[in-house]
């Protein structure tokens, strides 16, 4: 298995955070042999920064098993100025498989971040994009991230956190970040997902896991509908136990996956293979 969203480092300011032994121990436990690490360069989300260069730094001697993404903030000099395209293009040269977290707190069609979603096109890389009321933030139905995967096409993008998961559902209630109960069919991300080839859901995280157990009935087709497009992915980035996202927890999307009924295809597509498409490894 190949989880897809994964942290290192301290990033919150009431827990030490992952050292590379202790996640790959962690891994050994839930039998996941690779992952992908999420850098992290902008303010919003977290209260410290694991910048791509320290990431490099810190799986350099883990190259086969734990896989760095790069980021940057999108803001920096002044706007029309930066070029994000050759620093990227050195961080891939580095050992980066691809683009994340996008974590920014801007519009997600700003044009600041279409610089980046540009170079990432050029260079055909995946781009882990997180939603919610403030990052990369949208109207209900994502009409504004629409605009962005039928303009970048040759940049997959990677859909997760609460306002993409809350779209699975035809029915979306403002301000409810973990929706629960029945699905109603014919959702956004359907539509997305059918619409453009270079969408794909990562699906770590509460938000992830809520959205496919809300709905078992649903969530389970779901995935079986779209096996090719999504991706095994848990977010773990504590050490504390009562955090969703812990080493010292049940990694219930890691029970989920082995549990659900899926044929022996879906689960390798889902837990390997997407993965080894998308971030080229």
């Amino acid at each position: 298995m190949i989880d897809t969203h994964l942290h290192l480092g301290r990033l919150v300011v009431d827990d030490p955070g992952l050292t590379p032994t202790k996640l790959l121990r962690w891994m050994d436990r839930q039998g996941i042999e690779k992952g992908i690490i999420m850098a992290v360069e902008t303010p919003e989300e977290l209260d410290f920064y694991m910048t791509t260069e320290a990431l490099l730094k810190l799986t350099r001697r883990h190259r086969d098993r734990l896989f760095p993404l790069c980021a940057l903030d999108p803001r920096h000099r002044y706007p029309g100025r930066f070029d994000p395209y050759p620093i990227i293009s050195h961080y891939m040269d580095s050992g980066c498989v691809g683009y994340g977290e996008n974590l920014c707190g801007l519009p997600v069609d700003d044009p600041m971040q279409q610089r980046v979603y540009e170079a990432c096109d050029r260079l055909k890389l995946g781009i882990v994009m997180h939603f919610d009321h403030w990052i990369n933030r949208d109207k209900r139905g994502l009409c504004g991230f629409e605009k962005m995967l039928a303009t970048y096409k040759n940049a997959t993008f990677i859909g997760h956190a609460q306002y993409f998961w809350r779209e699975i559902s035809a029915k979306v209630t403002p301000g409810v970040r973990y929706p629960k109960g029945p699905v109603v069919p014919g959702g956004r991300l359907d539509t997305l997902l059918k619409n453009y080839p270079n969408l794909y859901a990562d699906l770590s995280a509460s938000s992830g896991y809520t959205a496919i157990t809300r709905d078992p009935a649903f969530g389970l087709a779901f995935l079986k509908r779209w096996k090719h497009r999504m991706l095994f992915a848990t977010d773990t980035i504590h050490t504390r136990p009562s955090t969703f996202c812990s080493i010292a927890g049940t990694a219930p999307m890691v029970q989920y996956i082995r549990s659900a009924q899926l044929s022996v295809d879906a689960l390798a597509r889902i837990t390997r293979k997407n993965a080894e498409k998308v971030f080229r490894i």
